[in-house]
């Protein structure tokens, strides 16, 4: 018979003797004078009551019930969250579920394309240093003058390409014109053109996301030597975020005009054509590009941290 539900002591009894001494039911049943089937009810009830909780430690420090809720939530194919706590180095964690990633997806005979910036560097510098895959590595979007050297990407290509014992392409060009001509005098350029063309056809993206006014985004903003109207035309959009130096409102919609017409890069559109693209980021302030990426349908991946990805939960929800 089930003991009443005042009886707290028999169901802790019966929780440390499963838990902590490793009992089998039958043997909780023999010592506490119950049947096998009141144990498995006790137990239960056990946890029902906050009596035993139940913790799931995961070695690669991951956010599972985040991970699921995003995937449903944005239709992804997948998601990986990085546990990340209060004051932590947010890029190691979410690099290190990056490079976790590349190992188990990348496959010999695979065409890579690469973007640029922070988050990706860090998920590059964690793949392990293997080789033997057979794979070309590509660039999305031409060097980009107005960031750090080390993470263009150009560095991150040969990095990637190093790493997995593969080859890689060189786009010899700006990502940033500060007139819509010079970009078109660089597209005219055969090996420009080439390059372009092989980064359309990849069959994976590595692809940071930034959100518009915060970190390198507002970087790439302030290099495109813009007028004040072209400026205030811009603004008025409300961009949202970025991905390859192309900039999308907040329901992803890809937004024209100068600054657009000034990115050495594949499009948006190309981007979406892409059959599988991984995109990565770090920290709440974050979410606004993230948010409009994933309205766009065009990322297939996200690897975030978990400060990240409550905060694109919370915006789903008050949309």
């Amino acid at each position: 018979m089930m003991p009443p539900p005042r009886d707290q002591d028999l169901l802790v009894r019966a929780a440390r003797l499963y838990y902590q001494e490793n009992r089998s039911q039958q043997e909780i049943a023999n010592a506490l004078e119950v049947s096998r089937s009141n144990v498995s009810r006790m137990l239960a009830a056990a946890r029902d009551r906050g009596i035993v909780e139940v913790r799931i430690n995961d070695p690669t420090g991951r956010e599972l019930e985040l991970e699921r809720e995003l995937t449903e939530a944005y239709g992804l194919r997948d998601c990986r969250v990085a546990d990340t706590h209060g004051g932590e180095q947010l890029l190691p964690r979410v690099g290190d579920l990056g490079g976790r990633w590349v190992q188990e997806n990348l496959r010999s005979g695979q065409r890579i394309g690469v973007s640029w910036g922070r988050t990706l560097q860090a998920v590059v510098q964690h793949v392990p240093d293997f080789g033997g895959l057979d794979i070309e590595v590509v660039p999305l979007v031409g060097g980009l003058s107005s960031v750090d050297s080390e993470i263009t990407g150009e560095e991150l290509v040969r990095d990637l390409a190093g790493r997995l014992g593969g080859r890689f392409q060189r786009l010899h060009a700006p990502a940033l014109l500060t007139s819509d001509t010079g970009r078109d005098v660089l597209l005219a350029e055969p090996t420009i053109a080439s390059a372009l063309a092989a980064a359309r056809e990849v069959s994976v993206a590595l692809v940071g996301i930034g959100s518009f006014g915060t970190g390198s985004s507002a970087a790439i903003v302030d290099a495109l030597n813009l007028s004040d109207t072209e400026r205030a035309r811009f603004d008025a959009t409300k961009p949202a975020g970025d991905v390859c130096a192309r900039f999308f409102d907040s329901s992803g919609a890809a937004i024209t005009g100068p600054v657009n017409d000034r990115v050495l890069a594949i499009s948006l559109a190309d981007l979406a054509r892409i059959p599988m693209v991984v995109g990565v980021a770090a920290g709440p302030e974050k979410s606004r590009g993230v948010l409009g990426v994933l309205r766009s349908k065009a990322v297939d991946v996200l690897i975030c941290d978990s400060s990240l990805a409550r905060a694109l939960i919370s915006g789903r929800e008050s949309r």
